[in-house]
């Protein structure tokens, strides 16, 4: 037997009273060895365990759905917008959504609510606002009590802002964990990744262009992930909102909260 991933060969396995058959080492060591195999991994713990001690896991009904669109024939499109709020766009979104009276998601991040809040105080109205983390760090490295502070951190402030607890989680970067679930699981939250990005690098200085490419992949349901901040090429997609707008409401589309695409999803379902 060759030496493994765990650094062990045969003569260590058979020195420590093991047995190998068809790869597979077996005998009175075997627990040690799949510990020395799976040492990445904890049993409980880490990023990756969906549980928090042995007691009580305090997850309310312990039920929790993950969505990526909404579940539904209905010409339906929710767009959403990540990262914010900040003066650098969100003015800007904010801007074009009420001049073509379309709603949206914004999923904040903890940290630019409390540094910006005045940007988009009394201007969500209509609006729906998800928790993206406390300072966009990636959950999906932390367990599950620091993913639950991060987190509780972040629906604070929205709560403050709004006056309305949030209900939806997007992680950053769509990463997920055992701990991300179990922290969204005590929260309550929905989990809202997207079946749809935007593209801004295809198309530099190129609005138009982008907006007829997202406009081409919407199907019934679609949750369309866009930015309200960071580098200077998502202009691209938020200067080509408009056109965006106008070509899906020409095809049929009507424009809903992430929260009202799954309702009408659930309504589908039940009536069908």
């Amino acid at each position: 037997m060759a030496e493994g991933a765990s650094g062990w060969g045969r003569r260590d396995l058979l020195r420590r009273g093991l047995l190998v058959a068809g790869g597979m080492a077996i005998g009175a060591g075997t627990s040690e060895a799949w510990r020395i195999t799976h040492r990445r991994m904890p049993i409980a713990g880490g990023p990756a365990s969906a549980t928090l001690g042995n007691g009580q896991q305090k997850v309310s009904s312990g039920a929790l759905e993950v969505v990526w669109s909404g579940r539904t024939n209905q010409r339906l499109v929710a767009l959403t917008f990540d990262d914010g709020p900040a003066p650098q766009w969100t003015p800007m979104v904010l801007d074009t959504l009420a001049q073509h009276r379309v709603p949206a998601t914004f999923f904040m991040v903890g940290t630019q609510v409390r540094r910006h809040a005045d940007v988009v105080r009394d201007r969500l109205d209509g609006h729906e606002v998800g928790n993206h983390s406390w300072a966009h760090r990636d959950l999906a490295d932390l367990d599950a009590a620091e993913a639950y502070d991060d987190l509780r951190r972040s629906h604070d402030a929205i709560a403050d802002l709004t006056g309305v607890p949030p209900a939806l989680l997007r992680p950053p970067y769509g990463h997920l964990g055992g701990a991300v679930l179990h922290a969204a699981a005590r929260l309550d939250y929905r989990l809202v990744l997207w079946s749809l990005q935007m593209v801004e690098r295809e198309f530099p200085h190129d609005p138009a262009g982008h907006a007829r490419r997202i406009m081409a992949e919407v199907r019934p349901g679609t949750i369309v992930l866009g930015h309200d901040v960071g580098a200077r090429r998502r202009l691209v997609a938020l200067r080509g909102l408009p056109d965006m707008i106008n070509g899906l409401r020409s095809r049929g589309y009507t424009f809903v909260t992430v929260s009202a695409l799954l309702g009408a999803g659930m309504a589908s379902t039940t009536t069908g």
